[in-house]
């Protein structure tokens, strides 16, 4: 597909990398000389020197001829002026824009026609939504949902005499008296799909699969607690911040907030009234020391210094913080986090970027697309919902007869409403949903692509 992605900063990177692996033909368009040059020397792409927003840069871009338009610049404006000038020039076009201001949201879903918009991102509500999902089920690093909140996917760390140390997978449901399925492994920071004869090591991280219920009968078998957040300390006064601090709010959680910025403590206390907002630096031990941070059940992370984030985490998992959450905006730095004690770690831009995948991969393949894609093990594997129809291939067959890719797994099927871990007897029907997961190696843009 021919896709134009106007403003390279991390949103814009990260798209490009994933979508120019994914083969497409990219154009990318930023006001910045360097970061063109930048682009020209690390992806096969073309890139134009301008203001995305003018009709003069579109043209030169082909934006008659392009199929997608993602406004990703840092101003919420020029993003929206950029897609409602583009389906001027295209009307078919299908454009996305990243909207981060709280004041547009309720605005633009009313007005999304007007402006032309088949998406609108937002990498900051994206960032809050994800944190709060993960304190609401404390205890597993990351969370993703699939078939309509019925089955979800969890990563654990196996820790030094964890009851996981040392098992094969076959024993897992000896060991465990749960039926649950280890569907991705990343160790020495690489992720493969295991296979029953596997075995699961101190320091691996794990990618578990289950139904909600027996995912909370698993955290029982493991030990880990499942206190409930009553309070929360967020570090940096930013949007996620802001996202977050109103979920967590309405759900009955006290939030303390601490911004360095005067005048952004004054804004948050208008706009957070039911908050505490403290003037002060957090990441100052004395600062969080007076603030109680040994006796807070949740430490979320989230200036806009992934340095900053990760020693105060540190931090905080030396004073005891029962939850630790870090945001980091540098995923490269994910492969030498994973051995320290940061809790789990949430990446706005990869959230975002693996949305306007998805909705890439569903616009190519509109029959048997994906309906969920989540990127786990730090993007090195993805799993994907997709729903059985009548072009589906081997309904009805039993699981050990068909013949997957490689490093590719059925790890859920879920049949009028009830949801299964599959063995070689399992089967899906029309209408069903199935979990895939894949680490990658190429793209699975339907169902049928995991058939070898």
């Amino acid at each position: 597909m021919k896709i134009i992605i106007a403003g390279d900063g991390k949103v814009g990177l990260a798209l490009t990398r994933l979508l120019s692996q994914e083969g497409h033909d990219l154009v990318t368009i930023d006001s910045n000389r360097e970061i063109i040059e930048r682009d020209m020397q690390q992806f096969d792409v073309i890139s134009i020197a301008g203001n995305c927003a003018s009709m003069e840069t579109l043209k030169e871009a082909n934006v008659q001829q392009a199929d997608v338009l993602i406004a990703a610049t840092s101003a919420d404006e020029i993003n929206l002026l950029c897609c409602l000038t583009a389906r001027r020039l295209n009307p078919s076009l299908h454009t996305i824009a990243r909207v981060r201001s709280p004041e547009y949201i309720e605005q633009l879903y009313m007005m999304r026609e007007e402006f032309g918009l088949s998406l609108m991102i937002n990498p900051e509500r994206e960032a809050a939504k994800e944190i709060f999902r993960l304190l609401q089920l404390p205890g597993f690093l990351k969370r993703e949902t699939f078939a309509k909140g019925r089955v979800e996917i969890v990563e654990l760390r196996i820790t030094e005499h964890s009851l996981l140390e040392n098992v094969i997978l076959n024993h897992l449901l000896h060991v465990l008296g749960c039926k649950v399925l280890v569907c991705a492994v990343v160790r020495d920071g690489k992720a493969f799909i295991p296979t029953g004869d596997t075995m699961l090591y101190r320091g691996d991280h794990i990618y578990v699969t289950a139904p909600v219920a027996v995912l909370s009968d698993l955290m029982k078998r493991l030990g880990v607690t499942r206190r409930k957040i009553r309070h929360a300390m967020l570090i940096g006064g930013g949007r996620v911040s802001y996202y977050l601090a109103q979920s967590l709010i309405a759900a009955g959680v006290r939030v303390k907030i601490i911004e360095q910025n005067a005048d952004r403590c004054l804004e948050l206390a208008h706009m957070l009234p039911e908050a505490s907002i403290i003037e002060g630096d957090g990441s100052s031990q004395s600062v969080l020391e007076s603030e109680g941070i040994a006796e807070t059940d949740a430490l979320v992370t989230l200036t806009g210094l992934d340095e900053q984030n990760v020693i105060t985490s540190m931090f905080g998992s030396m004073q005891g913080v029962p939850h630790i959450i870090t945001k980091v905006n540098r995923m490269e730095f994910t492969g030498m986090l994973e051995s320290l004690p940061v809790g789990s770690v949430v990446s706005p831009k990869e959230l975002c970027s693996a949305n306007v995948v998805q909705y890439v991969r569903a616009m190519q393949h509109q029959t048997g697309a994906a309906v969920t894609l989540h990127r786990i093990a730090d993007g090195r594997a993805e799993a994907l919902e997709f729903v059985i129809n009548k072009h589906s291939r081997y309904i009805g067959e039993p699981l050990r007869n068909l013949h997957l890719k490689r490093n590719v797994l059925i790890s859920c099927i879920t049949h009028q409403g009830s949801t299964t871990i599959p063995d070689g007897n399992s089967c899906f029907q029309m209408g069903d949903t199935v979990i895939v997961v894949t680490n990658r190696e190429a793209p699975i843009l339907q169902f049928n692509d995991i058939f070898a």
